[in-house]
């Protein structure tokens, strides 16, 4: 297990999407620990493999409203309900940069576990949050992408000076 460097905005490989994992192996299982590593370290709540510039369809979530560390592999949303949340977000390849992102309050996902087995899961709140922000940086789509225009502009340009 080790800390891995975290690609940083405005990388290009940040806008990739990612490839499903298809090998449930021990170099899989030594990812997702690297992964839940760099997490710590960043420090973070949610880490997909493509934050470490590995193209593949990983999320680490360390968030105790799941009871700590959970992996979801190839993981992918099957409903989002037609109410909705403000929530701050963030990144740990924006550290510092925050900003306000409505998404839908409740989601149902399907993904497999480290063994392979395939799950359903409704996540509620902030984990679902969470959940489909990474899912978004797994299909290439960065979180800022999720503001208007003029509060991206406005937090990229401070993120430029250093987010003075």
């Amino acid at each position: 297990m080790s800390v891995r460097s975290i690609i940083r905005f405005p990388d290009p490989a940040l806008k990739l999407p990612c490839v499903p994992v298809e090998a449930f192996d021990s170099d899989l299982r030594a990812l997702v620990d690297d992964l839940h590593d760099t997490l710590r370290a960043a420090p973070g709540v949610g880490i997909t493999a493509a934050h470490i510039g590995v193209a593949l369809r990983l999320v680490v979530l360390d968030l105790p409203e799941i009871g700590g560390r959970r992996d979801y592999v190839n993981p992918e949303i099957l409903w989002t309900s037609a109410e909705t949340m403000e929530h701050i977000e963030g990144s740990v390849s924006m550290p510092g940069a925050t900003e306000t992102v409505t998404r839908p309050r409740a989601i149902d996902i399907r993904y497999h576990d480290l063994d392979g087995i395939l799950h359903e899961q409704r996540l509620e709140g902030f984990p679902g949050v969470c959940m489909q922000h990474e899912i978004d940086q797994l299909d290439g789509m960065f979180w800022l992408q999720r503001l208007s225009r003029l509060k991206r502009d406005r937090l990229i340009r401070r993120w430029e000076r250093g987010l003075r």
